[in-house]
């Protein structure tokens, strides 16, 4: 039994698939309608990202997604955390030049619950099939209201200890992170004494943990950008794998032709030990994970990155781009989420698994 109710691995959405891959929520305007759309209607999961939309623009995307395919799908929300006053005159006079150099002003880091009620409310009424939460596990309430609609929720936890609150309200499948994700840290509560905000557990390590301690199906996320990649995950025990990074150069993803340069041109040396970085905004000063610049080069855990990179976009030059992204940079060239990317994948997956049959003999 799980929480209360039968446990049935096999009797949920993202297990059911063809394909055991998710193209995983990023928020920013990177997953779109277009790149959910192909990659659900390949047999594979897609997400819609809730985080830093308000929710009439995540209606917006839902309709257009729906207008796009039949296919299940999900939607990420981001749970708000606690607020915090923390001093930032230092930070923001350090990335002064930077933001006269790009033209833009640096803004400044504000707390806000990044509409979270309205979105709660708007994932339930549209019956969204699959929706999954990140940095905490939303109120029980929350959960009952969603299994009432139909709705599967998706906890994304870091440590065997998050796992446990996520079963006790009530989650169907965790979506186990691993230190070798990019972007944000998916950690419940932060803990400033340490770099990455909590435990730091290598993703192969987390499934097995998390599996020892609930009794739940779990995704896979974190630095799977290769098909012998999937197959360690799904050998390891995991319902499917969740990658990003892989499903930024798709041409249905939104992600900026800075961005793209940047994934394309990248060096493994060139990328940030998890929680080197804090992130600005909605979830302002929690670690996040991704390459290194000239702006956060040489910052201690305590400081940001620069939100002067966001606010260019496209327009900016190569060296000040800040790209969170996981994994080491075995990503391939632009395709189809629809076609080449998923099969690829899949292929690379069977291949690695028939290998390690071969070898057991």
């Amino acid at each position: 039994m799980c929480c209360g109710r039968p446990c049935d691995y096999r009797r949920n959405m993202i297990a059911e698939r063809e394909i055991p891959l998710i193209a995983a929520p990023m928020a920013g305007g990177v997953s779109t309608p277009e790149l959910a759309a192909a990659v659900s209607g390949a047999g594979a999961f897609g997400f819609l990202a809730a985080g830093y939309l308000s929710a009439e623009a995540l209606a917006g995307q839902v309709e257009r997604l729906r207008a796009l395919t039949s296919e299940p799908f999900g939607v990420n929300l981001f749970v708000p955390g606690r607020h915090r006053d923390v001093d930032l005159a230092d930070y923001q006079e350090r990335v002064r030049s930077a933001s006269a150099r790009y033209g833009v002003d640096a803004g400044s880091p504000q707390w806000d619950d990044d509409q979270y009620p309205a979105k709660v409310d708007l994932v339930i009424t549209q019956r969204i099939p699959v929706v999954s939460f990140t940095f905490g596990p939303p109120d029980r309430s929350i959960v009952e209201l969603l299994h009432e609609v139909g709705s599967e929720v998706v906890v994304t936890v870091t440590t065997p200890a998050e796992a446990r609150l996520a079963a006790e309200v009530g989650a169907d499948l965790l979506c186990v992170q691993g230190m070798e994700a990019g972007g944000h840290r998916a950690i419940f509560e932060d803990d400033r004494e340490l770099p990455g905000g909590g435990p730091l557990y290598g993703l192969l390590a987390a499934i097995r943990l998390v599996q020892a301690e609930v009794d739940l199906p779990v995704i896979a996320a974190g630095g799977l950008v290769h098909g012998a990649d999937v197959a360690a995950v799904l050998a390891a025990g995991a319902v499917a794998a969740q990658l990003g990074t892989a499903f930024m150069v798709c041409d249905e993803a939104g992600t900026q032709p800075v961005h793209r340069a940047e994934i394309a041109a990248g060096s493994a040396r060139n990328r940030a030990d998890p929680g080197v970085q804090r992130a600005p905004g909605p979830r302002a000063g929690e670690p996040v994970s991704g390459r290194q610049h000239r702006c956060t080069r040489g910052l201690p855990a305590t400081e940001q990155p620069d939100q002067a990179d966001a606010r260019r976009g496209g327009q900016g030059r190569r060296p000040g781009a800040d790209v969170v992204v996981g994994g080491p940079d075995l990503c391939p060239g632009a395709s189809s989420a629809r076609g080449r990317t998923g099969a690829r994948l899949i292929d690379e997956a069977g291949a690695s698994l028939a290998r390690a049959t071969a070898r057991l003999g």
